[in-house]
């Protein structure tokens, strides 16, 4: 009697058992089947223009965060099922795996879709091989447009990465540093955008004899001169634009240096003062070779940045007077002229240039931490 009631007890543990293991696994499937629903359905809620702006702004923030987190809590439930030898071989995927998911469709399938259109022709129907990129090296325009971009690229990264470098050395030693620290910052709190508009008001031409509202003229004006009409004066007009991005850029650089100049061993700079090195030459043989990685990731991320510039030059001149650069004219040959294939080319060259310098930025960084 005591055995069959046993056997039949084991046999109730065990079909309990299988029933909760069910239940936990149709729940865990069930789950991220309705979490995906829900993001679908919020989508599509907010791509609809006649859905008021804020609830669709309270769905974004609810949905989007929460149904994000509810899918991780899921998926992260269903590896818990698995294995421990399987288990933790799959969880660092479940994490990684909706990011790789969305760069795949939103990088790197648009990405081939652009160099695929690159070889093709204004509207993408016929194979036209290597006609858009010869375009690109050959047309008289093209060749003022990449001019240009050298140009961006070389003045902003020295003067931005320079600047930053000697401000942070210097305001180290101010008393009022964190003071100091925040108005050569606060550029870089602004868009770009916004920051063309302010130097667009600085750089406002009016015919003499009326009043000069734009600083730049005003002072000009003050001293004699005429007024000048800064953002048409070719060739000086894109090293105006220029101005305006190393103005917003050199905060920055000057932050993430200065945080490396103070990691620097004050025992290795009194070390040179008793040599007899003078503070030019701390400079450059103690502080520039112990931050040469910052230096590097600061230069490599600038250039990034100065690469794939469009707003400066398309809210101040629109790329007129000669001061387009790629990113302007790969928007002109879209929209404004419907050459995809040829603006295609451009975003395929703008992608090549960018792609060497990432990849340097990222060995920098994992030898830095080496």
């Amino acid at each position: 009697m005591a055995q069959t009631v046993e056997k039949t007890q084991g046999s109730r543990n065990i079909l309990n058992t299988l029933v909760s293991g069910t239940l936990r696994i149709v729940v865990s499937l069930i789950i991220p089947l309705l979490a995906f629903v829900v993001l679908a359905w919020s989508v599509t809620f907010m791509t609809n223009a006649d859905a008021p702006k804020g609830i669709r702004a309270v769905v974004a923030l609810i949905i989007g965060v929460g149904g994000i987190w509810v899918l991780y809590i899921a998926f992260d439930n269903l590896v818990s099922l698995l294995p421990l030898r399987i288990r933790e071989g799959v969880r660092p995927f479940v994490f990684v795996g909706p990011a790789l998911v969305i760069l795949g469709v939103y990088l790197v399938f648009p990405a081939v879709g652009t160099f695929i259109r690159s070889f093709q022709d204004a509207r993408s129907e016929n194979f036209v091989g290597l006609d858009n990129y010869i375009y690109v090296f050959t047309d008289p325009g093209m060749l003022i447009v990449l001019r240009n971009n050298l140009l961006w690229l070389v003045f902003v990264t020295s003067f931005a990465v320079g600047l930053g470098l000697v401000i942070a050395v210097m305001v180290d030693r101010v008393r009022w540093e964190a003071a100091a620290k925040s108005f050569i910052f606060l550029p870089m709190a602004i868009s770009a955008v916004g920051a063309s508009v302010i130097w667009k008001f600085i750089y406002t031409f009016r015919p003499a004899g009326r009043p000069q509202i734009g600083l730049l003229n005003a002072i000009y004006t003050a001293l004699g001169g005429d007024p000048q009409g800064w953002l048409i004066l070719q060739p000086w007009n894109n090293f105006f634009l220029i101005l305006i991005m190393i103005w917003i850029l050199t905060g920055f650089a000057m932050v993430v240096i200065s945080g490396a100049v103070k990691g620097v061993s004050e025992e290795q700079i009194e070390a040179a003062r008793i040599d007899g090195a003078n503070e030019i030459q701390i400079f450059f043989r103690v502080i520039i070779p112990n931050i040469r990685g910052t230096l590097l990731t600061v230069t490599t991320t600038i250039l990034i940045m100065v690469l794939k510039v469009f707003d400066i030059v398309f809210v101040m001149t629109s790329g007129q007077f000669n001061t387009e650069v790629i990113a302007n004219r790969m928007f002109a040959e879209m929209f404004t002229y419907r050459q995809f294939g040829r603006a295609s080319a451009l975003a395929v060259i703008l992608l090549v240039a960018v792609i060497p310098v990432m990849i340097y930025n990222v060995r920098g960084l994992r030898e830095s931490r080496r």
